[in-house]
């Protein structure tokens, strides 16, 4: 009997060459091939998938146990089975939901008392005298707020917020560099509070504070679990907001790593971000798997990955806002499935998630775009926009942002035909064979797919939704993957090899015995710091 996957895969292999413009022989396929929320569209028409293969592809759903999987997720079971933990990062967010149980215990009373903690601080940092926000952590305890935060600028009215994450000593110098350090509140983002990168910058923060006359005693918050080592930091425990180990660190955005988000726009604002993701959380929960955005968003990404073999994926948000989306979901999607062992310790059968990249519209096209649509390679490209932008004195910017936006999605599906191209050469006044060797070079394969998610304007709720989608999306495609989505063991052995390096870095420790590439840039570096 034919598997899903060979029946995917021959589907594929029968339509390879067809043309996506031949779906639109369809006069419904626009509407047949997109989804629509109450505040979003999410459109898919401009891929090969037609009903035979979504039909195939949900099966995947249904065959993987999706449903079943998600049900128990929400329920508080520890699906992260390498860990034995639950994932609950929805319980952050669900903010008039029911009991939400963890090993027989209720956890939404400590979430509910921790959020309003943070509400309590928020209201006290932003009605006193800090100018300056700077949070030090790294991973998920930077970009989620960091990525929330600027997408969020026009509903700043708190202190300014600063991100500090790369052990690299310029970052924390930059950052540092013109503030006041008697009005700058440090917040340390670790759940541990062993992370070697945010403890050096912490340390770093901390003498620069106190060199400069400010009080870390009374301007230093932590987020994290770690009581006694927050306490031996000294920092005030009324300042510190821990949250359980069944909130993943690219996932807690939601929770206390959103402080500084929360200090930046106000505890309203962030509320609205939270009931975004929790109406996105309903959503998915409650919709038929045919209706349900987050299930078809990572069907669209299994059919271009795994059966189509497009290796990469673009996150295009035209938004400048969103300018660090591609970053946030480079690590949501590639740290949570880049693995290649299933939930039974075997070997993966097929390839897991793929690379994702992309830039802020309209930037890329001018920089990467000319190897989407020229390039050897198809790239899946995933758009965002807004139909309404934050400047209504400028509308004519944002309506140019639009227009190139469906201008780029419309073109890497229709491309240019060779013929086209010769009319073109043959209009500008060319002939015989430079008409035909310029035209080669304006051809555009076309073909090259692409999905839009559309959205009203990009307010707090809204980026709620779209955190959440793409979070659910990644889950829905380790399930039908048979991965575990919410550990990162990868993370793990380039760190431990750096702590036996760095007393060979600093001279400590002879590198005899390490492989000679190893040893000679360290030898390198100790010839060169004079």
């Amino acid at each position: 009997m034919m598997s899903i996957w060979q029946d995917l895969q021959e589907r594929q292999n029968a339509v390879a060459d067809r043309k996506i413009t031949a779906l639109f022989d369809d006069p419904n396929r626009a509407e047949d091939f997109s989804l629509r929320t109450q505040h979003m569209l999410f459109d898919y028409a401009k891929t090969n998938i037609d009903a035979g293969a979504r039909a195939a592809l949900l099966q995947l759903v249904e065959n993987a146990k999706v449903t079943g999987r998600r049900d128990a997720m929400f329920a508080g079971a520890p699906i992260n089975e390498t860990e034995g933990r639950a994932v609950l990062h929805t319980a952050l967010r669900n903010l008039d939901g029911g009991p939400v149980e963890v090993a027989g215990e209720d956890v939404m009373p400590q979430v509910r008392d921790t959020l309003a903690r943070m509400r309590s601080f928020a209201d006290q940092v932003r009605g006193g005298d800090i100018t300056d926000v700077v949070n030090i952590g790294i991973g998920g305890s930077d970009l989620g707020p960091a990525m929330a935060t600027r997408a969020l600028t026009p509903y700043h009215d708190g202190p300014r917020c600063h991100f500090v994450s790369n052990v690299d000593g310029a970052h924390i110098a930059d950052t540092l560099r013109g503030l006041e350090a008697k009005t700058t509140l440090v917040i340390v983002a670790s759940k541990t509070f062993t992370t070697i990168e945010t403890m050096t910058n912490a340390r770093t923060a901390r003498a620069w504070m106190q060199d400069h006359g400010g009080d870390p005693a009374a301007q230093f918050a932590a987020l994290s679990t770690a009581d006694d080592k927050t306490a031996e930091f000294g920092i005030d425990p009324a300042q510190v907001f821990g949250f359980e180990d069944w909130v993943g660190g690219r996932y807690s955005v939601w929770g206390p790593i959103g402080l500084s988000l929360m200090i930046a726009i106000g505890p309203k604002a962030f509320d609205s971000f939270l009931r975004g993701a929790q109406e996105m959380d309903r959503h998915f929960f409650g919709a038929e798997p045919a209706e349900n955005m987050p299930i078809l968003l990572a069907l669209v990404g299994i059919w271009h990955n795994q059966i189509c073999g497009h290796a990469t994926r673009a996150v295009l948000p035209y938004d400048q806002r969103l300018e660090m989306l591609p970053d946030y979901l480079q690590q949501l999607e590639m740290e949570s499935n880049g693995k290649g062992v299933q939930m039974d310790g075997s070997d993966s059968p097929r390839h897991t998630g793929p690379v994702v990249w992309g830039a802020a519209g309209t930037n890329g096209q001018h920089a990467f775009y000319q190897l989407i649509h020229q390039g050897t390679r198809v790239i899946p490209c995933e758009f965002l926009v807004a139909a309404k932008g934050h400047e209504p004195d400028l509308q004519h910017h944002h309506d140019l942002l639009i227009a190139n936006c469906l201008a780029q999605s419309e073109a890497l599906m229709r491309g240019r035909s060779l013929d086209e191209a010769r009319a073109i050469m043959r209009d500008a006044g060319l002939s015989g064979d430079e008409l035909e060797r310029q035209a080669r070079h304006r051809v555009f394969p076309g073909n090259r797919p692409s999905t839009t998610l559309a959205y009203e304007t990009l307010d707090p709720f809204t980026l709620g939704q779209i955190i959440a989608l793409y979070e659910h999306r990644v889950f829905v495609e380790g399930v039908i993957l048979g991965i575990n989505s919410f550990d990162q063991w990868g993370v793990e052995l380039g760190k431990e090899l750096a702590k036996s390096l760095q007393p060979l870095v600093e001279g400590e420790v002879s590198p005899e015995g390490k492989d000679g590439s190893t040893a000679g840039l360290i030898g390198y570096i100790h010839q060169h710091r004079g």
